[in-house]
């Protein structure tokens, strides 16, 4: 049983680690969502932003930690 809390754990920080990834993703998803179902388009075209926003949003969530790394170790 304590294997089980510990592999909870560790999944559940994995996802609140960085909050504003998980916002953000958590976003995309939403829209796209709202884009498959709202309107008349296909369905690709909400898979379509999906991957173009995960990716977006991974790409600025690394530059963003890149930033603070590179920041902390010029001080």
């Amino acid at each position: 049983m304590n294997i089980l809390k510990d592999v909870m754990s560790e999944l559940f920080s994995m996802f609140v680690a960085d909050a504003r990834l998980t916002a953000a993703m958590l976003a995309v998803v939403a829209v796209a969502a709202l884009i498959i179902d709202a309107t008349n388009l296909p369905s690709l075209y909400g898979g379509i932003f999906l991957l173009v926003g995960s990716i977006a949003t991974l790409f600025f969530s690394v530059s963003r930690e890149a930033a603070r790394r590179r920041l902390s170790r010029s001080l």
